[in-house]
């Protein structure tokens, strides 16, 4: 009976001659089966560099491993592990066939823990269902994307998106870079400066940016700078979103300004109107729909804001350069005419980056990849509660975000 109990645990593990399971111990008090396995006496052991046969030196100490639940009892392995004399590498370890190098979880126990990391709601509720701690889990977390950046292939990547993502509270920044085409991040660094940009960029390896042929980004003079530096042969895009942004700034600092004045006179005219300027109208709402219809006709300088703001729309149309710079041109004249100096200083920003600008009529990449990965990203925060360093919210990301192949 004793025998046929380990012959069917040595086949559930999957091991082979000459391993075998001394031992199986069953904690009916703590619901904990441990299973001991061993390598026998006078039988040679392979070399891990060189897999030869070698003399056994001696034993390791004892050394446990977490593996798959057996029913309701958590399971470990145990084993003592042989050390093989090798006549050129000297005194090596044994690498046991159920573990990595320096885990102590078993490949199936990994493989498994990376999906419930995946799905669960946050690393707590991972925790519980996988009943680990928190440091495992994260131990789990950073071993999985260590193992999917090994393996990452980011050869031929033609669009990059840089852009910002908080951290923290008050002014904590991350600077990310996106691959656009396939929608993964490519890696994350501390910090919103010149620095951080240059070591956003260093994290791609040379032989990588050479392909790039447009990044999209906002108008921040430090990562231009150090996006020329890095790929000097690529294209600068300026995002829409970030150009629309712009605009939208403008439109509602003139709206305040206006209603600043309309309230000391009595007037409750742009009163709750707010979202209604910055909305895209077709997100209109129909009460929001009869608002603007109520204020079409009463000379609001917002209403000459928000016009000039719907007109730049005209311009991602053109897909060609020569007509798109006729856009710009006709549309700045009509901003900088406009006599209003929020409008008026927003497009003499666009127009200093007019370049960039018009590169979007060539390339037709936008930062909206990068925008849905922020949004997961938040969703990561929020369930997390923030976390406790940077490293881990760099591990975070970029297993939930980097599309790598994690699974030992």
């Amino acid at each position: 009976m004793v025998s046929d109990l380990r012959s069917h645990y040595v086949q559930l593990l999957g091991l082979t001659d000459p391993w075998t399971i001394t031992n199986v111990d069953l904690d009916h008090e703590v619901l904990v089966l441990t299973i001991h396995v061993s390598w026998p006496e006078g039988v040679s052991v392979p070399c891990p560099d060189c897999r030869t046969a070698c003399p056994m030196q001696n034993h390791r100490e004892v050394r446990s491993w977490r593996h798959l639940d057996t029913m309701q009892f958590r399971t470990i392995l145990t084993c003592r592990i042989p050390r093989s004399h090798c006549p050129d590498h000297g005194v090596k370890t044994m690498v046991v066939p159920w573990s990595g190098a320096g885990s102590r979880f078993t490949l199936l126990f990994e493989r498994f823990a990376v999906d419930v990391l995946r799905t669960a709601r946050n690393l707590t509720a991972a925790c519980d269902l996988l009943r680990i701690s928190w440091d495992q889990a994260q131990l789990l977390m950073e071993r999985a994307v260590e193992r999917g950046l090994s393996r990452r292939d980011i050869s031929g990547i033609q669009h990059i998106g840089i852009d910002e993502k908080s951290f923290g509270k008050g002014h904590s920044y991350g600077s990310l870079a996106t691959d656009l085409d396939q929608g993964r991040v490519l890696d994350v660094v501390p910090g919103r400066t010149r620095e951080a940009a240059d070591a956003l960029w260093a994290s791609i390896p040379a032989q990588v940016r050479v392909s790039c042929v447009a990044v999209a980004l906002d108008m921040w003079g430090p990562c231009m700078d150090a996006t020329r530096a890095a790929v000097p042969q690529a294209d600068i895009v300026h995002d829409r979103f970030h150009v629309t942004r712009y605009l939208t700034e403008a439109v509602d600092l003139v709206r305040r300004q206006e209603h600043r004045a309309l309230h000391s006179e009595g007037s409750e005219l742009l009163t709750g109107t707010q979202y209604l300027w910055i909305r895209d109208p077709d997100r209109w709402s129909v009460e929001e729909r009869a608002t603007f219809r109520g204020l079409r006709h009463a000379s609001l300088k917002t209403g000459r804001a928000w016009a000039v703001k719907e007109a730049f729309h005209d311009f991602w149309s053109y897909q060609s350069v020569t007509w798109a710079r006729k856009c710009f041109a006709r549309w700045y004249f009509w901003a900088t005419h406009s006599r209003l100096a929020p409008i008026i200083a927003a497009a003499k920003t666009l127009q200093r980056h007019r370049s960039g600008i018009l590169a979007y009529t060539v390339h037709r990449i936008t930062n909206a990849a990068t925008e849905g990965l922020n949004s997961k990203i938040q969703s990561l925060k929020a369930n997390a509660r923030g976390f406790r360093n940077f490293v881990h919210y760099r591990i975070a990301i970029l297993f939930h975000c980097g599309k790598l192949a994690m699974y030992p």
